[in-house]
């Protein structure tokens, strides 16, 4: 078993869409990215890289390659899973934190944990999506970005 760990941030900005996990929520900001700036699925993406030894998102996407202009993190989900399988891997578990002080994130979790898990072909109770305030502090706590982390767990597939 190997254990990776993914972190991303992304700016909030006035107007965008705001993406969490694939779904869409309503807020009058929205993430700033190359992509569609989901930092939940950037971070899980950079942790089950992390547990291959693959390097990062950014290694694999780069924001300077136009063919991932506006793309659905979604579907770079999918290209990793997609490397993980090629490397005979197979995600065992996921769990996440985002962190922001708005919106709540309560009514949208549990979507959010579904599209990861159809995503990576792994049971919804192996997800975990948390989401935590920063207090008020920094740039999260005044409300000018979004961070998230991820943990997973990873094994051979002969050994699921």
């Amino acid at each position: 078993m190997r254990i990776g760990i993914g972190y991303d941030s992304h700016r909030l900005v006035e107007g965008g869409r705001l993406i969490l996990g694939g779904v869409e929520i309503a807020h009058e900001k929205g993430l700033m990215g190359h992509s569609d700036a989901d930092v939940l699925v950037h971070a899980i993406c950079d942790a089950i890289l992390g547990a291959l030894g693959g390097g990062d998102i950014g290694r694999h996407f780069p924001d300077t390659d136009p063919a991932y202009k506006g793309i659905s993190s979604i579907k770079l989900l999918q290209k990793v899973y997609a490397v993980a399988g090629e490397r005979g891997f197979v995600v065992n578990n996921v769990d996440s934190t985002v962190i922001l002080e708005r919106p709540k994130l309560m009514g949208s979790m549990q979507d959010m944990a579904v599209n990861i898990s159809k995503t990576l072909r792994i049971s919804v109770d192996s997800v975990n999506v948390k989401a935590k305030t920063n207090e008020g502090m920094g740039l999260i706590g005044r409300d000018e970005g979004i961070a998230a982390f991820a943990v997973v767990t990873i094994q051979e597939k002969d050994n699921k």
